[in-house]
């Protein structure tokens, strides 16, 4: 059997891969979205399914008013004793020198909970992981973050002890890994092996530079010395292999003895008039995880199957058996047994004043909340894209009396640069559907003057967008049957860390498509969605298959 590269399609970054007896588990990154934190579970690493978000309650993450692309940054799973350990990061600021990283620690006897309070282990950096010695003691280890001006900011990393019977950090902490001069030492990882403690650190920041070096030394206090040549694991040599920003990753072993490591990775797409070579392309659906098979040399060194730039397609175990993977298409009627998992709400949970699924029996009732510009309450539900093609679609029921009532079908990166087909109200027409976009903090409508009147006896509007590979267009219908374009195809570029990154710091998710209702007036106008469907396409596109 082969594994099929990515592993995890869509932005799922970061990944912490453990075996707990004959199932594995995978813990992703899953920044300012709630519920904090997806688990994925598998038999084989070839099929995967996700499970469940442990961070699904207020106690323990608020993400109220984080930035873009704070929050929940790499979380770290392990499994010790008959106890599942889940430390994570909750970044409240993420430009300038400081980054108030708050890394906390919860447990738990199931994957499905319930998790207990959590403990705060400190804010000196983040991607922080647990590691368990095998003489019981543990030890918290981070990202070590330097706000002096003149330093990079990336000192290394830190080891911290950590004592479970009194609930913190026991100690003075130290530095156990410098990095080599490709810097942005992060993502640590620990394992005990052979009498060594092998450190697996990301390297060249998460972009196409990225890499995996691992470092080893006979204690945690020892010098852990560099992996003798090139990275482990890294795509920075090579711009025109499938595979992009390896990096920042976990290692597991099997029951049969056979080691994998996954790993953060990224599929651009292009323009026509683009140098690969030079740009590296786009990737809108963010940050993917992908799974290599890993082999050690006569001096107990790690590596890649294949080469240091990872393969799309790998040899799974020799004890994989299959199971069954996820559905990613679908279609959502709303029924009252709540939300698809594939659902996400920004920052915070949508309590029943903003959204419902009994107001209205077979509908999503969303009641107009702030604009898909605001870092507070969004009344926003949306899933990632996880396909360079895809149709997404919905059908709305929505009367707006008033400029500041709008509802409707989103694509949506970020609160500076997201696309909508929305129901609005015009002074001419009344009931209207527009276009509208922002495109790094400035807003645009596609329509201006001139938007789409919805005639009076329309209960419903059909609301579509066609995603097809470096661009997307948005489709409307008053029958669900007769379709019309809109006037405008936008480019799914804009909706890339690589795009974002050019005027802001912080970019590290991906293209969500959802829906939506905002209401400024203060009257919860709500907006009453029957369905959503989201259904991937295989086809060509710009020529190549995708």
């Amino acid at each position: 059997m082969k594994i099929k590269n990515p592993i995890l399609t869509g932005f799922h970054p970061d990944p912490s891969l453990i075996r707990v007896d004959d199932t594995y588990y995978i813990a992703s990154s899953t920044f300012e979205w709630w519920p904090g934190v997806r688990i994925h579970e598998s038999k084989d690493l070839a099929h995967w399914k996700l499970i469940t978000y442990p961070l699904k309650e207020k106690r323990l993450l608020d993400m109220w008013g984080n930035p873009d692309s704070g929050g929940v940054w790499a979380p770290d799973l392990s499994y010790h004793d008959g106890k599942f350990y889940l430390v994570y990061t909750d970044v409240k600021v993420t430009d300038g020198a400081y980054k108030d990283c708050i890394n906390y620690l919860i447990t738990a006897e199931n994957i499905m909970g319930p998790w207990s309070d959590p403990v705060i282990l400190n804010t000196a950096g983040f991607d922080a992981s647990l590691f368990h010695d095998d003489d019981g003691r543990k030890y918290l280890l981070n990202q070590y973050w330097d706000p002096r001006s003149f330093h990079h900011p990336f000192y290394g990393i830190m080891c911290t002890e950590y004592s479970e019977e009194e609930k913190k950090l026991v100690g003075e902490p130290w530095v156990i890994y410098k990095g080599t001069p490709d810097r942005f030492t992060e993502g640590p990882h620990i394992y005990k092996i052979n009498g060594y403690y092998y450190l697996f650190v990301a390297q060249g920041g998460t972009v196409y530079a990225h890499q995996e070096r691992v470092a080893r030394a006979e204690s945690l206090r020892g010098t852990f010395m560099t992996q003798p040549g090139e990275p482990m694991l890294t795509t920075l040599d090579a711009p025109f292999h499938p595979i992009q920003k390896a990096g920042h990753g976990s290692l597991v072993q099997t029951k049969t003895g056979e080691w994998y490591f996954a790993h953060l990775m990224g599929r651009p797409i292009h323009h026509h008039t683009e140098s690969v070579a030079e740009q590296r392309g786009w990737c809108p659906l963010g940050r993917e995880t992908g799974i290599q098979k890993v082999i050690w040399d006569d001096d107990g060194w790690p590596h890649i199957v294949g080469g240091h730039k990872g393969m799309v397609e790998v040899e799974a175990p020799v004890d994989a058996a299959g199971c069954e993977g996820e559905a990613r298409s679908g279609k959502d009627d709303f029924n009252e047994k709540g939300l698809g998992l594939s659902f996400q709400t920004l920052r915070v949970p949508l309590e029943e004043d903003t959204m419902s699924l009994q107001s209205r029996p077979g509908h999503l009732r969303l009641y107009g909340r702030q604009s898909l510009a605001s870092t507070f309450l969004q009344a926003h539900v949306a899933r990632r894209w996880q396909s360079f093609t895809f149709d997404a679609e919905t059908k709305m029921s929505y009367r707006p009396k008033n400029i500041q009532q709008s509802a409707g079908l989103s694509c949506y990166y970020n609160t500076k640069n997201w696309s909508c087909i929305q129901v609005t109200w015009n002074e001419k027409y009344g009931r209207v559907i527009d276009v509208t976009a922002t495109d790094l903090g400035k807003t645009f409508s596609v329509y201006q003057e001139n938007p789409i009147p919805v005639p009076d006896d329309a209960e419903y509007i059909y609301l579509k967008v066609q995603v097809r590979g470096i661009s997307y267009q948005y489709y409307y219908s008053f029958d669900g049957e007769l379709w019309q374009e809109t006037a405008y195809r936008f480019d799914s570029a804009k909706l890339s860390d690589e795009y974002i990154k050019a005027v802001y710091d912080a970019a590290f998710t991906g293209a969500f498509t959802g829906m939506f209702s905002v209401d400024g007036l203060g009257t919860a106008l709500p907006a009453d969605f029957d369905y959503f469907s989201y259904q991937e396409l295989d086809m060509e596109v710009d020529g190549k298959y995708i």
